[in-house]
């Protein structure tokens, strides 16, 4: 990958979150609508067909290369291609030969797209609609940054798979116009955190099995993915039931996550792979602009000195889990950034109950009422 080309993206893509994003709120055409406005359950029917395609890769791959992927794999990097023995459906299903690295480029931005406004469907409706009214400029820089992927992996399937990855940029966005955000405002911190968290391992599940071919570990697997179904599950019951307005520090890192998500979103996939390029320094330099511009806009001016002590801790536990974490870089992300958010939100809950006037024998403030609710 042309690793100026990708700096220079990183740089206009964080320039534009910043200084254009904010602005922008167009309307919600569709404020509810059902499974069919969800982005969960077109999640769901893409995950589907990226599955389904890797069948069909290991039937095409046993009958043309006699089980031997290494066709393709040679082109690729260490860690693709661990193929599923299907024993007899392998010869039962058709050899098509548009299922290797085709298809995957035209569902890889539509996967991304759809599991990252989902979880903004889950930080309110205010965040899933600044975050789609940016669709088009976030589908073309992911589509960018994808192209730039499939030119550092230059191989026979290229040329095609580039223009696969231009017409699902293109025809993603259009599509994208049509989901809801149902109405939803977020649930709070711990619930937020747990439901991306664990989305997050099954989009790892999804990523390991379908982007990059490895059907074969997919039983490997189960466990974490049923783990991460039952945790999503869980939360979004809590979160459904939810209702009590959020305490004053809660809610300025609420509100902050929620700004976070709407900055992140279109430079999200250059700097992911700035990290991994030889890009880290300028990587860490646009996230701490992205984190320092949602704090300004989310965060409550008048509870700065609780967030110094917040900040410090959240950044402890986000560096700690990500430093304990095995495997993809994906991985040690996810883990640190629900790290983040949790150790953040615990003691966010700590100071507000600090803050929280007790009342006294008869009713009235207390003792502790007369303190004040600021910071």
């Amino acid at each position: 990958m042309g690793e100026l080309v990708l700096a220079v993206l990183l740089v206009a893509a964080v320039v534009a979150a910043v200084a254009w994003v904010p602005r922008l709120r167009a309307p919600v055409r569709h404020r509810t609508g059902g499974v069919l406005r969800h982005p969960g359950t077109w999640l769901g029917v893409v995950v589907a067909l990226f599955l389904a395609n890797q069948v069909l890769v290991t039937a095409f791959v046993e009958q043309t290369w006699h089980g031997d992927p290494d066709s393709v794999a040679r082109y690729l990097p260490s860690g693709w291609f661990a193929l599923a023995d299907l024993g007899p459906l392998a010869t039962a299903l058709p050899a098509w030969p548009w299922t290797v690295l085709h298809v995957q480029a035209g569902l890889e931005l539509p996967f991304v797209l759809l599991a990252y406004l989902l979880v903004c469907r889950w930080s309110g409706e205010e965040v899933f609609a600044r975050v789609l009214a940016a669709r088009w400029l976030l589908s073309g820089v992911s589509t960018v940054t994808f192209c730039l992927i499939e030119l550092d992996l230059a191989n026979p399937w290229t040329p095609v798979d580039l223009v696969v990855r231009v017409a699902s940029g293109i025809v993603t966005p259009l599509l994208l116009a049509q989901l809801a955000p149902g109405g939803t405002r977020s649930a709070g911190l711990v619930t937020l955190a747990l439901s991306a968290g664990a989305l997050g391992v099954l989009v790892l599940a999804v990523y390991d099995t379908a982007t990059l071919y490895n059907l074969g570990h997919l039983a490997g697997w189960v466990p974490a993915a049923a783990a991460g179904g039952a945790v999503l599950a869980a939360a979004r019951w809590v979160a459904a039931r939810r209702s009590r307005d959020p305490a004053p520090l809660a809610a300025s890192a609420i509100r902050s996550i929620g700004w976070f998500l709407v900055l992140f979103a279109v430079p999200s996939l250059p700097l992911r792979y700035a990290v991994t390029f030889g890009l880290r320094p300028l990587a860490l330099a646009a996230g701490a602009v992205l984190v320092l511009t949602a704090l300004r806009l989310g965060w409550d001016h008048g509870r700065r000195r609780a967030l110094v002590g917040i900040a410090t801790v959240a950044l402890v536990a986000a560096a700690a889990g990500s430093l304990l974490t095995a495997g993809y870089p994906e991985a040690r992300l996810l883990v640190g950034a629900v790290a983040f958010v949790l150790a953040g939100a615990a003691l966010c809950t700590v100071l507000d109950r600090r803050r929280t006037p007790r009342p006294g024998r008869d009713g009235t403030p207390g003792r502790d009422g007369a303190r004040s609710h600021g910071t």
